[in-house]
């Protein structure tokens, strides 16, 4: 059955290029190129993935500012693990086009993210980030750099990253709560933002990073609007797009949760794909949610799914079929709640799905 579904996946992957035909022998010969290396990449080991770990960091050797830092001996660590393991670090906007056009990625792809341009992602991440040869993506909300913050980066020193091939992401003009804000407000946010996005480095990003991963069914629909091609969270998962690229999943990493068990596990991680989510919104007007979803077929025969939330613990899961409905035992407190569901897979890997919820 396994070497069937890699034999299936390389077919689809061949029929899929060669039935793209192209006036110009150059395009058709790269495409004849990627259907051979689909092929024998498919006949060696099972190398072809459509998911990517995505990593998000902060600050970097900030002691003072512990939630969202991550101590130096620890992010040296990281790298030390990326670099030696069995991991293949891309451009996220790289890992994205990849997934949205259907070409495969290696197995363990992992991508990189950092938040906010806070200095010492210049002074100190970036020349660890360089000498390992890793590529990364800043997302940027644009106030905090024209103010002149003394905690942030410059436009010059944002140029230095652009220039040396570093992904520049948005994070909005003011780096809001989305949510609360009205939908003027937002568009003014992602158009103001964009405008100096192409005064000062001559181009406006394609990539978004809700603040403080927050946003609800009218923030993604203005996102989409703005031009954005894919959006991130703050939830923990592997990314996939099996259910859009506008809740796209990230893992945290910080002092408290940055120790190397974890990383392990998030750069190992498959994707538990799931769809038809409900409640579709984020924000949530019932309380506590009635959370469900539909797992692909691929996983809908195992039976060892585990859902788990800060408050509660282990939750109850129910299932029918490929659907399941996770049940919380009581209320979930105001602010950001998050449940995570887990389940094994091949080679000792897990799954990973992740949920944030926000609760007014």
């Amino acid at each position: 059955m396994y070497i069937r579904t890699v034999y299936n996946h390389c077919d689809y992957q061949g029929d899929r290029f060669y039935r793209q035909k192209k006036p110009l022998l150059l395009k058709f010969l790269t495409r004849l190129y990627l259907v051979t290396g689909v092929f024998f990449s498919c006949l060696g080991q099972s190398n072809a993935a459509d998911h990517a770990s995505i990593l998000m960091y902060h600050r970097f050797g900030e002691d003072k500012y512990p939630s969202t830092n991550i101590r130096l001996d620890q992010f040296d660590a990281h790298l030390e693990k990326l670099a030696n393991g069995n991991y293949t670090i891309l451009p996220l906007a790289k890992i994205i086009r990849h997934m949205q056009d259907g070409t495969v990625l290696p197995d363990r792809t992992v991508a990189i993210t950092i938040d906010d341009a806070y200095l010492s992602v210049y002074t100190e991440a970036w020349p660890r980030l360089k000498a390992k040869g890793f590529p990364f993506t800043i997302f940027v909300a644009t106030d905090p750099i024209d103010e002149g913050h003394p905690n942030y980066m410059t436009w010059d020193q944002i140029r230095q990253l652009q220039a040396s091939g570093i992904g520049i992401g948005s994070q909005t003009k003011s780096h809001p709560h989305m949510h609360q804000i009205s939908r003027a407000e937002i568009d003014a946010e992602l158009s103001n933002s964009n405008q100096r996005f192409l005064q000062e480095l001559g181009l406006r990003p394609t990539l978004f990073a809700y603040p403080y991963g927050e946003y609800n069914l009218v923030v993604i629909e203005r996102v989409k609007a703005a031009g954005f091609t894919a959006a991130f969270g703050q939830n923990s998962g592997i990314a996939h797009g099996f259910d859009g690229f506008f809740e796209l999943p990230r893992f945290t990493f910080n002092e408290q949760y940055g120790a190397m068990d974890r990383l392990t596990l998030a750069i190992d991680g498959l994707p538990l794909k799931v769809n038809q989510i409900l409640p579709a919104d984020v924000v949530i007007d019932t309380n506590p949610p009635a959370l469900g979803f539909t797992l692909d077929q691929e996983i809908a025969e195992n039976r060892q799914l585990r859902c788990f939330n800060s408050t509660y613990g282990k939750l109850s899961v129910d299932r029918i079929g490929p659907r399941a409905e996770v049940r919380f035992p009581g209320k979930l407190p105001s602010g950001r709640a998050r449940v995570n569901c887990t389940m094994p897979g091949p080679d000792g890997r897990w799954r990973w799905f992740g949920k944030q919820f926000f609760v007014p």
